[in-house]
Formats: C-alpha cells, structure tokens, sequence
C-alpha cells in the first residue's frame, strides 16, 4: 500500500530570521567550520536545483547554519534532474556520511535509494516536499509547509475578493512535485465549489520565471478575453506571468488579479506596488529546523513525520514596502 509522506500530526515550526550566504558552487563541496553541538558530523544535502529565488534562500540557510554548527557539509545540486539527485544521494552513502538532508525534486522513485539509506544506518531529513514511498520509516521525518492549505488560502482570498466571479489561469509547478500537486489540490477544490469561479487554463511553467513568462505569453494568446485572474504556483512563474501581462498591454494587479505561492522579497515588492494582489508564504528558511531534526535523531530522540511550517497570507491591507524591503530572501 502506497502511503503519502504527509500525515495528520503537525508541529508547527518557529520561524528564524536569519541572514543568507553567497551561495557555494553547484557541485559536491564541504561547508563548515566553528564549533557546536554539529562539531565533527558530516551530512550530505541533496538539493533539487537552483530554479527560483525561494530556492536558492533554502540552500543558503541550510549551509549558513552548517557553517555555524561545525557541520562538514557536502553539497550537491540536482539541476532539476532527479537521477542526478539519486546519484548524489548514493554518494552520500558511499561516504557513510552521518546524516542526509533530502529536498526531493518529485514525489516518486525514492524507495530503493532511500531504503539502501536506511540499510547503512543513515538517517534522512526531508525538506519542503515529500515523497510517496512504500514504507515511511525510510525517511527520519519530513519538515515542510502544508501545501494544500497554501493553496486553499490562496482560493479563499480569491473568492473574497472578486465576490465569487473569476476566470483563471493556473500556472503550475513541476510535474509530479509535491508543491505543485498539493497547491493545485488545495486551490482547485476551493474553486469547484463557486460556480461562478472557473480555470480557463491550466499549465505547467515549472517553477521558472522564464518558463512562467513563455507560457503565460502562449495562454493570454488564446484568453486574453476573458482572463481576469492569475494564480501562480510560485513566485518566480507569478513575476513571469506579470511580464507577459504587461507586454500583452494589460495591467497586472489591477485588470488581472495576480496570486502567487512562496513570499520572496521581489513579489513582495510588486504586490507593494500593486502589481500583484496575494502572496501566500511558504518559509524556505528551513537550514536551523533541518539540523536540530539531526541532532535529535543523532541523541536518539523521535520526530513526528511532518513537523508543518506555519506560513501566512499577504496581501494589499498586511504588507508596506518596509516589510517588503527586510525580507531575508
């Protein structure tokens, strides 16, 4: 029996604020130094990519709190290939690293490396997206929003706002991401409910602003009538799709509605210039709630399978350009 990696119990996840590093280079490397209660251990980070700005702000904190830790880091960047992910993952255990920090680029395909993993006794550490495996004591513990609240929120706001009247264009994420299932769910099933709410459209623009641009551009080419809504599965696809609204000679924020999902700086700033209407967070700052699951597993405590992520809803009447301006990432 499949079982989905994201159980009912959560905890929900203090947020640290905290500064990010010039990232490493995209290939195994060690991070560390200092002193700690890391001191000594060696953990491999398998990361997806480097595809978005909310990315790139995971990787930077979770090596940032390495380094301050004393924690012999190993890196490596998938590139958005899960083979090249697999591969860096049996690594990891080729070098009987001490742990595993895993951000899986997709939710499939992950019970033989991870049950090889589990056979040499090293624990992994799950990060913003889960998997579905055959046996979750494969994996030590999953920390991570709840995705499909993310997108639920997103449709709530949206329902309130345009009085239950919408035609919409969904940008989705990856396919077979995890985010971009559950934000999907979420928001899909708050809209099958109003009648007068409706997706006209719905593609994949893989998390990528260019790519969210390119296929923004292809849909406003055959709805550019009747579009009056935008809901982005992440920022970066969200600024894309403001790009191709603007060149199309429509205004974003105020003829469309744009929504999008993560909460990084720059859509912050455009939702503070009107030219997006809801953000909805989702906290990549995961590197201090990565490495205290470590420890924990390392002193022989117990997590719970989903330690959730609490995220919030920006919009017009919560977000100055203040706050905008001090986002960390």
């Amino acid at each position: 029996m499949i079982m989905k990696t994201i159980p009912s119990t959560p905890l929900i996840l203090k947020r640290a604020g905290l500064g990010l590093l010039a990232l490493c280079a995209a290939v195994l490397t060690g991070c560390g130094g200092g002193g700690g209660e890391g001191a000594g251990l060696t953990v491999g980070f398998a990361q997806a990519g480097a595809e978005s700005a909310w990315r790139r702000a995971e990787t930077a904190s979770i090596k940032d709190e390495a380094g301050k830790r004393g924690v012999n880091l190993r890196f490596s960047d998938a590139q958005g290939k899960q083979e090249n992910q697999i591969a860096a993952v049996r690594d990891f255990i080729a070098q009987g690293v001490d742990a595993i920090i895993l951000a899986p680029i997709v939710e499939t395909g992950w019970d033989d490396v991870l049950g090889e993993a589990k056979d040499a006794g090293i624990p992994v550490v799950l990060v913003d997206r889960g998997v579905d495996v055959g046996d979750d004591s494969i994996y030590a513990t999953l920390i991570a929003s709840d995705f499909v609240a993310e997108g639920k929120m997103a449709g709530e706001w949206l329902f309130k706002k345009s009085g239950g009247k919408a035609r919409i264009i969904e940008l989705e994420g990856t396919p077979g991401a995890a985010p971009a299932i559950d934000r999907k769910k979420g928001f899909d099933d708050v809209i099958g409910q109003h009648a007068g709410m409706e997706i006209i459209a719905s593609q994949s623009g893989d998390f990528n602003i260019e790519k969210g641009k390119e296929v923004m551009e292809a849909l406003l080419a055959k709805h550019a009538g009747e579009v009056t809504v935008v809901y982005a599965h992440n920022d970066d696809m969200a600024l894309g799709a403001i790009q191709a609204l603007e060149a199309a000679g429509k205004k974003p924020g105020e003829e469309v509605i744009v929504i999008s999902i993560d909460g990084g700086k720059a859509a912050l700033t455009a939702l503070v210039e009107g030219k997006m209407n809801c953000v909805v967070e989702c906290l990549p700052l995961l590197g201090p709630n990565a490495f205290d699951a470590v420890e924990t597993i390392r002193a022989g405590g117990t997590l719970p399978k989903w330690q959730k992520v609490d995220d919030q809803l920006f919009d017009a009447d919560n977000t100055d350009a203040a706050f905008a301006e001090n986002r960390p990432y």
